[in-house]
């Protein structure tokens, strides 16, 4: 068998690329915490720092939800339905996202410090109801995480050979290495790099294929050979045979699964939840909204474009083949030799990576906080969470390899998984959702609807299997109808309990206990984030959110389609070119939001980034060159804002005002309840450091005093005295004999702790 790239390159892509792309992720993390003052915490792991902005946001969305299903699966729908199944497969798996920002931003307004979905369910609906739930979101990113490394090991092989096991287990290798290292912001930046690379290589496809290539002959040619292969091969359901139509019975029925399949996968996954937690208020509603719309523009241009010339060019596949997705690769390979192969085997690599971190934070935080805290340690601190979560990460990883071979072993296909998951998850969305948007859904409805749609789903799906084709088999159960009629009962059945059973029960949840019972790391990060939001504009925010939600709802998958559909309209040539440049314009548009409205978001940051990158000396001196002028006599003075310590900084002045060489660090350390800084949470503390910075920035030094520099720390002062002393190394600590507090004593009690912490010489100043 012959195969469009050499073996090499497969495992060229799948180590080489997969460890480059872990540097360039981890290196970016890094230049992060050290130039930007980001602290690496258990909050910031899974979190961000919760002040993700809109740019990233959508972006982040827009690789998440492009799996290796997306850029293969929506071509293998073209190819079986024309035109029709590229935009089924757009239309009906991106309405759930943007429909998914009117749950955000009720998240932020009702539960602003939950880590995950099952926490929020935990204290709405109990501790044996938070069980069912939590079995439901890693039954999703189980099912998931399978899926996507199933469909890039399908590609790999069938392009160069890699036996599909082993580019299992190869595929997950570099996304763990800096899923380790940067948590859920390694994930953004990950992402980030993934959206853009996919929106080039689409454009590069849609303008080779549509533009340049002689074997389609651009739009008029693409025309002329779908309408010559509907003579030769027409489409059984769609009208006339033709694929340049969307009236198409069985691409009807897919957009349906589609549909509801895809609101489990949304609703019930950790990581668009995790999203949600991770983006600052004022931005949660519109990077979903433009996370969803730019989203469409993937699968709409890409099927559009390879799914298509997959038919106009005859490529013969088998039955398994187009069960695996094989069905874009073959095109670009076809029609554009080894570039094309190269193309779609590095995007399908990227998103695979890209949205398999997604998949291990997500993971990784349901084991931390909802196995690990929530049943194990109650009391665990930031360091426990940490190391708790990186082993998740290490066992769910190395883990990634061996599910997606048991779902090859067993025969499901790409196609066949993506199906089924609806049946599977799908009776969650209802009792998930409702927990944050309706106070009268109640404990017992929720979890028996989503036990009772389960039940129904799948006896539905093998029953009807059965029925239709006397057994029950990975073929008949794999058929389109008893896999829509699973889905549509697993979603229903869960809707109608839970609605039914909150009725008749009649109680009403207090939202208000969500915000006093989750918490985070310490009241008072709690306190300062209560004091960032804004309940006028989240209220408003919701409001727009579900205008734009249900307008999507109606005009994707029914105002748009319903008349095409009905009419039986037939595209003409006319028609068809313009249908094309829709797609190319939509993509182009959607390319440029999510690349380059992240960079305007950050610009501050990033000039900042380059100044300290390219000044060395404008990064904390204190710890990195404290040594770099060798001053002759090095003096800390911590300042607590008191008379008596800016009295202490002007006598040290005035003491060694004729001594050459001296440096003089101005220390004010914020009071932390941890004594492990890097505990800290980085929303409070960057506050924090900037109310520090504002103090320093208050004292005025006298001009010749020479080399000042001013340093903000966090925990206990007198060990943060004593630590920065032996650090930096100092020759002398100068400080008051007492501080802020009121005290009739003759020291003060930081003052007593430091001189009992430190052999360094002190000299006390009143």
């Amino acid at each position: 068998m012959s195969f469009a790239l050499s073996e090499s390159i497969g495992y060229l892509v799948l180590i080489g690329v997969g460890l480059a792309m872990a540097a360039v992720v981890t290196l970016m993390v890094k230049a992060e915490t050290k130039w930007l003052g980001t602290r690496k915490t258990s909050e910031w792991f899974y979190t961000a720092g919760r002040t993700i902005k809109t740019g990233l946001i959508a972006s982040s969305i827009v690789s998440a939800w492009t799996w290796a299903a997306t850029l293969l699966q929506s071509s293998t729908v073209t190819f079986e339905f024309g035109m029709a199944g590229s935009f089924w497969y757009a239309a009906g798996a991106s309405i759930q996202v943007i429909l998914f920002s009117i749950i955000a931003i009720e998240l932020k307004r009702k539960a602003p410090m939950t880590h995950t979905f099952p926490e929020m369910i935990y204290v709405r609906y109990g501790r044996h109801s938070h069980k069912v739930f939590l079995f439901f979101a890693l039954l999703t990113n189980t099912i998931v995480t399978a899926m996507l490394v199933l469909g890039g090991a399908a590609v790999v092989n069938s392009l160069t050979g890699v036996d599909i096991t082993l580019a299992a287990f190869l595929l997950p290798v570099g996304v763990v290495a800096y899923t380790v290292f940067g948590g859920l912001k390694a994930t953004f930046f990950a992402e980030y790099i993934n959206a853009g690379l996919i929106f080039a290589v689409v454009l590069a496809f849609v303008s080779v294929i549509y533009f340049s290539s002689p074997e389609i002959g651009g739009v008029q040619g693409m025309y002329e050979k779908l309408t010559t292969a509907a003579v030769l091969n027409p489409v059984e359901g769609n009208v006339a045979g033709s694929f340049l139509t969307l009236a198409s019975a069985g691409a009807l029925v897919f957009g349906v699964i589609n549909i509801v399949g895809n609101f489990g996968t949304i609703f019930v996954d950790q990581s668009y939840w995790q999203r949600a937690i991770a983006a600052r208020p004022r931005s949660v509603g519109s990077g979903f909204i433009i996370g969803g719309l730019a989203w469409f523009a993937i699968p709409f241009t890409l099927a559009t474009t390879l799914g298509l010339a997959a038919v106009a060019t005859g490529v013969e596949l088998t039955e398994d083949q187009v069960g695996l997705g094989l069905v874009a690769p073959t095109a670009a390979a076809v029609l554009m030799g080894e570039v094309g192969a190269i193309l779609i085997l590095t995007i399908v690599f990227t998103a695979v990576t890209a949205a398999g971190s997604s998949q291990l934070v997500s993971v990784s935080s349901l084991v931390t906080y909802d196995i690990f805290r929530m049943y194990m340690n109650p009391s665990a601190t930031g360091r426990q969470l940490m190391r708790v979560s990186r082993y998740a990460i290490l066992i769910f990883g190395m883990g990634m390899g061996v599910m997606a071979s048991a779902l090859f072993q067993l025969g499901l296909s790409l196609q066949y998984v993506y199906l089924m998951m609806g049946i599977l998850i799908g009776s969650a969305v209802a009792p998930i959702s409702l927990a944050i948007l309706w106070d009268r859904i109640g404990r017992r409805a929720a979890t028996s609807g989503a036990l009772a749609g389960l039940a129904a789903g799948v006896s539905g799906w093998l029953t009807a299997s059965a029925v239709m084709y006397g057994e029950i088999t990975v073929s008949s159960t794999g058929s389109t109808v008893p896999m829509l009629l699973g889905n549509i009962m697993s979603i229903t059945t869960s809707l109608a309990v839970c609605l039914g059973g909150s009725v008749a029960s009649g109680g009403r949840f207090d939202f208000r206990i969500l915000k006093q019972k989750i918490m985070i790391v310490d009241d008072r990060v709690r306190s300062a984030l209560d004091r960032d939001a804004d309940e006028h504009m989240l209220a408003r925010a919701s409001t727009v959110c579900k205008r734009i939600g249900m307008a999507a709802a109606i005009i994707l998958p029914v105002a748009w389609p319903a008349p095409l559909y009905v009419s039986g309209y037939v595209f003409t040539q006319q028609a068809f070119t313009a249908w094309v440049w829709l797609a190319v314009a939509w993509a182009a548009g959607a390319a440029g939001t999510v690349v380059i409205l992240p960079l305007i978001e950050a610009r501050h940051s990033i000039r900042e980034l380059l100044s300290r990158a390219s000044s060395p000396k404008s990064v904390d001196i204190s710890e990195q060159n404290s040594d770099a002028d060798n001053p002759t006599t090095k003096v800390l003075i911590p300042i607590d804002g008191s008379i008596r310590s800016l009295r202490a900084m002007n006598g040290t002045h005035h003491l060694l005002r004729d001594i050459a060489g001296v440096r003089l660090y101005l220390l004010h350390v914020l009071e932390w309840p941890h004594d492990d800084e890097d505990n800290t949470d980085t929303v409070l503390s960057s506050h924090m450091q900037r109310e520090g910075r504002l103090v320093l920035q208050s004292v005025v030094v006298p001009r010749e005093a020479g080399d000042v520099v001013r340093m903000v720390k966090m925990g206990d002062p007198p060990t943060r005295i004593a630590e920065m002393a032996d650090k930096l190394n100092v020759d002398l600590i100068a400080m008051g004999r007492r501080g802020l507090g009121n005290t009739d004593e003759v020291l003060g009690h930081v003052t007593r702790k430091v001189l009992e912490s430190t052999r360094r010489p002190i000299v006390l100043l009143d």
